[in-house]
């Protein structure tokens, strides 16, 4: 176990947060930036005499829940937080769930392309945002917005999919999440769902597919403008396990036209829990 370094680490990460950011009041009396040590102790629940030794390099040797809990008091990604496990030498716990929150960074594209439709989701396929051209191009996403629900249970899909259609790819990420975050209690319950309601699910589900995001072009039929042929190209946030996909069209075609006057129907709003 390394504690200066261990030490160290976790007085950078609490002076970077801001009480903000945690939904903390910042009060009228702090000296030095970042949270104060027992802010960070009582979302961890643990001591604050515990907590001040473990940045002071003299606490015990933390426990994997210890751990666990003082990341997320912190907000680490999982980058981060596997850091924090080698540091002090402890084999670390799966993660108990996916992130289910978007950065302000990744948040900001959403409103930085008005003439692009960008739906965030996490390990899931749960949508955590939307913008607005999302929204009217691929209609209401329900008080439970899943792409996978939405596939294998709404029977919502595109027409003429080329490389294939989006089972497979669902299930194989829907696999791997399974395998990462085997404690997760919404994905064990779209998963019994799933494969309660869907042969399709089922079926694929025994066949253990794999897939990697990237680019596939598909043809949507819309209420309003008929078919409009789509391109749509995933980039992956790794930090959170999280995908961003991207929808357009091409250049001077009747569906770049369509999405153009969807662009102009529609009003801003907010599409998911940033952070």
């Amino acid at each position: 176990m390394s504690r200066q370094e261990l030490a160290r680490f976790l007085r950078d990460r609490r002076e970077k947060l801001r009480p903000a950011d945690l939904g903390l009041p910042a009060g009228t009396r702090r000296r030095t930036p970042g949270l104060r040590r027992e802010e960070v102790a009582g979302l961890a629940a643990v001591s604050v005499d515990y907590y001040v030794r473990l940045e002071q390099a003299r606490g015990p040797h933390p426990s994997a829940r210890v751990l666990d809990a003082v990341a997320g008091a912190l907000r680490l990604s999982p980058a981060e937080r596997a850091h924090v496990f080698r540091l002090a030498g402890t084999d670390p716990a799966p993660p108990i769930g996916p992130v289910r929150t978007v950065r302000p960074h990744v948040a900001g594209l959403l409103t930085r392309l008005p003439e692009t439709g960008v739906v965030v989701t996490d390990a899931t396929y749960t949508v955590l945002a939307r913008n607005p051209l999302a929204d009217a191009l691929l209609g209401d996403f329900g008080p439970h917005p899943n792409l996978a629900r939405r596939y294998f249970l709404q029977g919502q899909r595109a027409e003429r999919p080329e490389g294939g259609p989006f089972g497979p790819i669902a299930v194989a990420r829907l696999r791997a999440a399974a395998d990462r975050y085997p404690r997760d209690e919404p994905l064990r319950r779209l998963l019994a769902d799933l494969r309660e309601r869907s042969e399709e699910f089922r079926e694929l589900w025994r066949t253990h597919p794999v897939h990697a995001p990237g680019h596939r072009r598909k043809t949507l039929a819309h209420p309003d403008l008929g078919r409009v042929r789509v391109n749509c190209d995933v980039l992956a946030v790794p930090e959170d396990d999280q995908q961003i996909a991207f929808v357009t069209a091409d250049p001077g075609t009747p569906s770049a036209r369509a999405l153009r006057h969807l662009v102009r129907s529609v009003r801003p709003h907010h599409g998911g829990d940033l952070r």
